[in-house]
């Protein structure tokens, strides 16, 4: 059961936060601690407006993340008061997608942590907006959870979840919208089998419950038009689905004119798959494509009308770099910021409250 919804705040408890950790500033950047330090024994207390922002047009990720830092590991977080955009939220270049106004003693530890974690998830949810965009309706798989660290799958699949991506490939990356990962039929157990696309494909369709999709790897042979006959044949109604993942640097045995346009996943292999299946009698049958694909790429296959139902996606999700500031622009009500920086209104912003 999803428990995301747009307008509505994830509770602070989901993330379960290091909150001891980082109420010690363990993961702040030293001259915040030192700040912190300074402010309380010199029993200075201003109250600080501090505006959040980036520098790019952005999809925001991260907001009730840092919120639930601000609450969770703050000092006397009650008397924070914060505004803020939701996740999933578009922004322009210096749009404020957030205020924090209290004692900056309270609060000044934590701006590494939050400023982190909305670079990072809006990063993901930025990248994952544009593949979506640029996939015109068909179904965005988001599975680069092998190119980065485990610790980070939760975060990023949900912020690929509020961008527009419709599966994501671990239990991790699910986590925080209440749905489980999914998955193909991969190469490892196509190896497992002696390399027997066929055989894999019927004993993990004995094995796993009705409930699960079976989608068909049908490269290992390097022949996707037969491998795809060979298990739609097998498998009949059961098959929801081939993935074509050819390497980059090969071409289809069912390619034959070779040029660099029709290496790996290439839209002539694309349409020979389908025509394949649907001459044989398995319209039903659905293609998957993955392997480098990039927000570009899949704009070229909408382009030139290619018959793909879902793309899967991996590292390219990475490559987006969206970077957070934070500045005070405001102190004990007077405006008091660096020169270049200034108190920006965003009506957009809505108050935090949690009942």
């Amino acid at each position: 059961m999803t428990v995301w919804k747009r307008g509505r705040r994830l509770r602070p408890s989901i993330f379960k936060l290091p909150v001891g950790k980082i109420k010690a500033g363990w993961y702040s950047d030293k001259y915040f601690i030192r700040t912190k330090q300074v402010l309380e024994r010199s029993h200075h207390h201003p109250i600080v407006t501090m505006q959040v922002f980036c520098r790019q047009h952005a999809t925001v990720c991260g907001v009730d993340e840092s919120i639930a830092v601000l609450r969770l590991c703050s000092h006397r977080p009650k008397e924070l008061h914060i505004r803020a955009l939701y996740d999933g939220d578009r922004v322009k270049p210096w749009e404020p997608v957030m205020h924090i106004v209290g004692d900056y003693a309270h609060f000044a530890h934590l701006e590494t942590v939050y400023l982190g974690i909305l670079s990072r998830r809006s990063s993901v949810a930025t990248a994952v907006r544009k593949v979506v965009e640029a996939a015109r309706g068909k179904q965005v798989l988001f599975f680069p959870a092998r190119f980065d660290h485990y610790a980070v799958q939760t975060g990023d699949g949900y912020a690929a979840f509020i961008s527009g991506a419709l599966g994501v490939s671990t239990d991790a990356n699910a986590a925080w919208w209440g749905e489980k990962g999914i998955g193909t039929i991969p190469h490892g157990l196509i190896a497992a089998f002696g390399g027997d696309t066929r055989k894999a494909a019927l004993v993990f369709d004995r094995w796993m419950p009705p409930a699960i999709k079976r989608v068909a790897l049908v490269d290992f042979d390097n022949d996707c038009v037969r491998t795809s006959l060979e298990v739609a044949k097998a498998l009949g109604k059961h098959l929801w689905g081939v993935r074509l993942d050819t390497a980059g640097e090969l071409w289809d045995r069912s390619i034959q004119k070779k040029t660099k346009g029709n290496k790996g996943v290439s839209p002539e292999l694309v349409r020979k798959v389908r025509r394949a299946l649907d001459q044989a009698g398995y319209r039903w049958v659905k293609i998957i494509v993955s392997g480098g694909f990039t927000a570009e790429r899949i704009g070229e296959f909408i382009r030139l009308s290619v018959p793909f139902d879902a793309v899967g996606v991996g590292s390219a999700f990475f490559r987006e770099r969206i970077d957070f500031t934070a500045d005070i622009v405001k102190v004990n009500e007077r405006l008091c910021a660096k020169v270049g920086r200034s108190y920006t209104h965003n009506k957009r912003l809505r108050e935090v409250r949690f009942s």
